[in-house]
């Protein structure tokens, strides 16, 4: 959610525009999505934000058993909780175009489908949460593919497209983004609820830490392999199995580095700068993507400009520091609300 905050600040685009010639703007492209078959930083994000989502329901499951809430409370809460994620979601497209617009691409509205399918696995055993994970991205492989045999990862030409025509009545030309990630994406989801059940487990610390890294390994391995053997690309608009796993990989191998790091070596400084905004992720992300986004930058600006701009400094970085006041706003808007105990929840 603290990388999700720069990006609406706008830290990274006008960080690669400053730099655009030299060896950090090629490094600073981490930070944008690859345009098709690749896989960068940016990338990732998503993915681990629907892991981390599915690491929390366990522990949320179970302080809500121990508070008194029965499983059909919880059920209930999560209908709603995922009726309220598809509703920003959608709404936040409109935000975006100015106008009311049909279009389920959002994080939030595909969010909203992962928690569904992985809560109602939730009570089931580790086997049948990694072969539902399993039939996820095999469903999707096969639907692909017999969709266009001959070329069934073709931007814009592809079956997830076909569904867009179907559910909008458009695509996202020139994006390449499909509705339909949210079935292969659900297996991150899935995964993170696996991870933090076993994380609750009576298994030994260390234990647990080699089961992180070897499904990290496992995750890493098969999702290159299928690229680098040209079976299956790694895409991230259209979630391939590919992308899934390899990514799915990156968020476990991330989940075992923090395990080892905060939990097992009690290393907890600077934690905490960034559990203040991941505790009003979904406060903060709305925020950033509506009001950080679109007024924010345009409010400070008048006074960075204006002031930094007495000294004669470029515009490429005025237009930085412009974007690190947003970010450093909206991260302090994130300590305030935890310093006065306000927490935004749905």
């Amino acid at each position: 959610m603290f990388l999700l905050m720069g990006e609406a600040a706008r830290v990274y685009a006008t960080l690669t525009n400053a730099t655009e010639t030299t060896w950090f703007g090629a490094f600073m492209m981490q930070f944008h999505h690859h345009p098709w078959n690749g896989l960068r930083f940016w990338d990732l994000i998503q993915p681990f934000f629907m892991f981390i989502v599915g690491v929390a329901m366990p522990f949320s499951y179970k302080s809500r058993l121990a508070r008194g809430d029965s499983h059909s409370d919880i059920q209930n809460h999560i209908f709603y909780r995922c009726f309220l994620l598809f509703l920003f979601g959608t709404g936040l497209h409109c935000v975006y175009s100015h106008a009311l617009v049909w279009e389920l691409w959002n994080v939030l509205t595909q969010l909203s489908f992962t928690i569904l399918v992985a809560f109602f696995l939730m009570r089931s055993s580790w086997k049948l949460q990694l072969g539902v994970s399993a039939f996820l991205l095999i469903l999707t492989e096969v639907l692909y593919r017999m969709y266009d045999p001959a070329a069934p990862f073709v931007k814009d030409a592809n079956f997830g497209s076909y569904m867009d025509m179907i559910l909008m009545g458009k695509i996202n030309d020139g994006g390449g983004w499909v509705t339909i990630n949210c079935i292969p994406t659900a297996a991150h989801t899935i995964w993170g609820v696996v991870c933090a059940q076993f994380l609750l487990s009576d298994h030994p610390a260390q234990k647990k830490l080699r089961y992180f890294i070897v499904a990290a390994l496992i995750g890493l391995g098969s999702g290159y392999l299928l690229d680098l053997l040209h079976i299956t690309p790694i895409i991230k608009r259209i979630a391939t199995s590919s992308f899934t796993l390899a990514s799915g990989g990156w968020a476990l191998a991330v989940l075992a580095l923090f395990y080892w790091w905060v939990d097992l070596r009690g290393n907890h400084r600077g934690v905490q700068f960034f559990s203040i905004v991941g505790m009003n992720s979904i406060f903060i992300y709305l925020f950033a993507e509506t009001i950080g986004h679109q007024w924010l930058g345009g409010f400070t600006e008048t006074f960075n400009h204006g002031f930094l701009g007495l000294i004669g400094l470029p515009d490429s970085v005025l237009d930085v520091t412009n974007a690190l006041l947003v970010w450093g706003i909206m991260w302090y808007l994130c300590y305030f609300l935890y310093k006065k105990k306000i927490f935004f929840k749905i």
